[in-house]
């Protein structure tokens, strides 16, 4: 367990590649979870325009 525990901690210090490496995925992973957020919000606007468009009968209706 201890192994696991050390592996665990911030062992960049040991070496400064691993430091870069690790600062550019968590750039990376900000970036996706934006992505993902902003992709989240325009999906919910897009279902939520559909809604309406449904509920006030402008849609066209598509055969099955």
């Amino acid at each position: 367990m201890a192994k696991a525990l050390i592996g665990h901690l911030n062992s960049d210090l040991r070496d400064p590649r691993l430091a870069v490496d690790n600062a550019r995925l968590r750039n990376r992973v900000a970036e996706l979870e934006s992505l993902v957020l902003r992709l989240s919000e325009e999906n919910d606007k897009l279902m939520s325009a559909r809604a309406a468009e449904i509920l006030t009968g402008d849609a066209e209706m598509q055969p099955a």
